[in-house]
């Protein structure tokens, strides 16, 4: 991950925390999002998610694939993707 990607991932992680509510020693940037194998975030959460990051990029993710949703990771991966320019 370049430095761009580590700033946006550590922005998206900020939104996690004050969004909802999820400790940030609970989050690294590879923790499964949803699921039971990870932090068992619902589809009322990945709302929050979308709301909070066209907020803070800009970036529009309704809609958008769920492998983008894996981890912060992924999110951030999207959101470098389609910043605009």
């Amino acid at each position: 991950m370049d430095a761009k990607q580590t700033e946006i991932a550590e922005k998206i992680k900020n939104i996690l925390v004050e969004n909802l509510r999820i400790p940030a020693e609970e989050l690294d940037y590879e923790v499964e999002l949803f699921g039971d194998d990870g932090i068992g975030l619902d589809s009322i959460d990945s709302l929050e998610i979308i709301a909070g990051i066209d907020q803070e990029f800009g970036v529009q993710m309704t809609g958008v694939a769920k492998e983008n949703f894996v981890n912060i990771t992924a999110l951030s991966k999207y959101v470098l993707e389609h910043l605009e320019a």
